[in-house]
């Protein structure tokens, strides 16, 4: 089908560090039919501060540790973009580093994602502006300003293949705080591709998003929610997924306008539900049709209600029987 939206099936770190899964994942995304799968490639040391800290409700020992864990080899991401080829679904990553973005790089992927806790990391922005390549950006937690600055710092080092990521990051995010309307901001203001990071539970944010003419949706997903894990909890199992990229492109279909108004459909409805003009009574050739001779009923028929002037206090200039369809022939000699 002719699309105008890519859907990212976000597998991020979902496949906890094994190689199998992760191609499983890559399965699920083509079979749901996304346009491209993406993982997270992250080495914690290029994320987080060593030692012991205060980190909201985590344990950042334990979160590095899982980090860790569920880290996959770099010869391995490797592999998953060739199995993404072997598959046809293209193949990329969000990047947190200077190592990640050179692994991704070399991978020739189609975009480099970059997340929203990197939005305002000018100089990390700087290195992946360098590369030349499309770059979409997630723009969470971010206010209009910081939204302009970065992507003014890409620009200076000549990139503007550059994708906005409308996003709220919540996990999982309430619809009712997704504030949509600003899909419509981030495109007056810059004249870029916009998209949404969708981690709300249900197809509705996207649907609606579509309605503003954004081209990118990123959704995560995982084969099972209970798996331990930073991200299984608010990602959509495979299930799920398919029926949140059916939706989508079911919505993608309504939103395009017909070369017709009139689909098959609808056509067949109005045949059975419109009403045309038929003859109330027996009518000789040379009578006056006045409105009492006029049946005004369904089903559709050769002359519509609309034509109701063309008949009444007409002449007939042929015989008609009772509950025949009044035509022009009867009118006109």
């Amino acid at each position: 089908m002719n699309k105008n939206v890519h859907i990212i099936a976000e597998a991020g770190t979902n496949h906890n560090g094994n190689f199998a899964t992760a191609k499983t994942l890559i399965d699920v995304a083509k079979k749901a039919g996304a346009d491209s799968v993406k993982f997270q490639i992250i080495y914690p040391e290029g994320l987080y501060l060593p030692g012991v800290y205060e980190f909201g409700h985590y344990d950042i020992k334990e979160v590095i540790a899982m980090r860790k864990k569920f880290m996959l080899k770099d010869e391995e991401y490797v592999g998953l973009a060739k199995y993404c080829d072997e598959k046809e679904i293209k193949f990329s990553a969000s990047v947190f580093d200077q190592r990640g973005l050179e692994l991704l790089a070399g991978m020739n992927p189609g975009y480099i994602k970059i997340a929203s806790t990197d939005l305002n990391n000018i100089s990390f922005l700087r290195k992946v502006a360098e590369r030349g390549i499309k770059t979409i950006l997630s723009t969470g937690m971010s206010t209009l300003k910081d939204v302009e600055r970065s992507v003014k710092e890409m620009n200076k080092e000549g990139l503007d293949d550059i994708v906005l990521m409308h996003c709220v990051s919540a996990y999982p995010a309430k619809l009712e705080n997704m504030n949509l309307g600003f899909i419509d901001t981030l495109k007056s203001e810059f004249g870029l591709p916009v998209g949404l990071s969708d981690h709300t539970q249900s197809s509705i944010a996207a649907c609606i998003a579509l309605t503003k003419g954004i081209t990118y949706i990123e959704k995560h997903y995982t084969l099972d929610r209970n798996q331990e894990g930073f991200d299984h909890k608010y990602a959509m199992e495979e299930k799920q997924l398919i029926e949140y990229i059916s939706d989508i492109n079911k919505s993608v279909l309504a939103l395009n306008e017909l070369t017709q108004k009139l689909g098959e459909d609808e056509l067949y409805v109005r045949k059975r539900a419109r009403r045309s003009l038929y003859a109330k009574r027996d009518m000789k050739a040379g009578e006056i049709v006045n409105e009492n001779d006029i049946l005004v009923v369904r089903p559709s028929n050769i002359m519509a209600a609309s034509d109701y002037d063309l008949v009444v206090n007409k002449k007939l200039h042929k015989d008609i029987n009772q509950y025949d369809p009044f035509s022009p022939s009867h009118l006109n000699e």
